[in-house]
């Protein structure tokens, strides 16, 4: 049933038709979702297979917490718990691999490098599978997640110019900011709070008011305050946005504007880092909702599902992520296309 609807996707969009009979195909197939089931199954399955002894799972970036914590996040996103069948052993053993990657001072970087990239996404990770697991486990997460995040609030207060207050950078004492480490910062940030962790109310917004520095006149965000816009960072901060509590306001409806129009279904593999990207506009585009929502799906959905190889997994495309490698392009096509599985706390709407 998938490559039927992966058929009928192809033929949508090399003849050019109108999104009304994507929308359609969308809607009313009642098989839909179950391509999804299936491509997600498969890929869980392949991610399972690459898994190492030591609990990571492999990329360019030898030891990396931060893809480790994304295919942890890609079970979860499906529903799958630790501890439980089928893949509760390569969850946990994800989960242990990046606790034991944490530095006595709490960075989650780990040895494969990402710097505030990789602590940032670990520490969102800890933070969503908090309050799922066995009370050993559970004790050593809290531990982890409060050194964790004293990291983060320590680096946002860090002196900065007035434009780059209330973001984060590469390292930990970095004196500017940008939207990309700011996004998975702030997520993460958000999570903890929603479980119940003492994260300043302050500082969520003042991450929020960093973010709306990157606001550009067209309606899009820029990887920092005062330069052009793209469409990867509109998906970053439409997302935190949204996550934020600034649901289909004018800067979230515009930033959505913004990436409809600018995304072009011949053209994906121009966009620079594409499963980090797709990853944003699927998660953004389902938090704003309503018609947005319903015209974008199809076109990243099919974008998608035609790229999955037989094997399970999603090429590395582009210069920018073949160092990652497949495991990373994987959980990342993973986590975009089960939005709709409303598994992952820090996504429910």
């Amino acid at each position: 049933m998938a490559s039927s609807i992966l058929l009928a996707f192809a033929v949508l969009f090399a003849s050019g038709n109108s999104s009304s009979a994507a929308e359609k195909v969308f809607k009313q197939d009642p098989q839909y979702q179950k391509s999804f089931d299936d491509s997600v199954d498969r890929a869980l399955a392949y991610l399972a297979k690459s898994q190492l002894p030591d609990g990571s799972f492999p990329g360019g970036m030898a030891k990396n917490t931060a893809i480790t914590s994304l295919c942890v996040m890609a079970y979860l996103a499906r529903g799958y718990s630790p501890g439980l069948a089928p893949y509760g052993e390569t969850i946990d053993r994800g989960i242990d691999f990046v606790l034991a990657s944490q530095s006595p001072d709490g960075s989650l970087i780990g040895h494969g490098g990402g710097q505030m990239y990789s602590h940032n996404i670990s520490t969102l990770m800890l933070s969503e599978v908090s309050g799922m697991l066995n009370p050993e486990r559970q004790k050593k997460v809290d531990a982890a997640l409060g050194k964790a995040l004293r990291i983060i609030l320590d680096a946002q207060r860090v002196q900065k110019q007035d434009a780059h207050r209330g973001g984060w950078r590469y390292e930990r004492n970095s004196n500017d900011s940008d939207l990309s480490h700011s996004g998975w910062a702030l997520m993460a940030l958000r999570s903890a709070r929603n479980n119940g962790a003492p994260v300043p109310k302050e500082a969520i917004e003042d991450a929020v008011r960093f973010i709306m520095k990157c606001r550009a006149q067209d309606g899009g965000f820029a990887y920092q305050p005062g330069g052009g816009a793209t469409i990867a960072q509109t998906g970053v901060a439409l997302l935190c946005l949204e996550l934020c509590s600034r649901h289909r306001e004018d800067a979230t409806i515009k930033a959505g504007e913004y990436i409809s129009s600018k995304y072009d279904v011949n053209k994906t593999h121009e966009i620079p880092f594409f499963y980090y990207a797709h990853y944003y506009f699927a998660q953004g585009m389902f938090q704003l909702g309503d018609d947005q929502w319903e015209k974008f799906a199809p076109k990243i959905y099919g974008t998608l599902l035609k790229l999955q190889k037989e094997d399970g997994s999603w090429p590395p495309i582009g210069q920018h992520e073949t160092q990652p490698g497949p495991c990373y392009a994987t959980a990342m096509a993973v986590l975009a296309l089960s939005v709709t599985y409303h598994q992952l706390p820090i996504y429910q709407r």
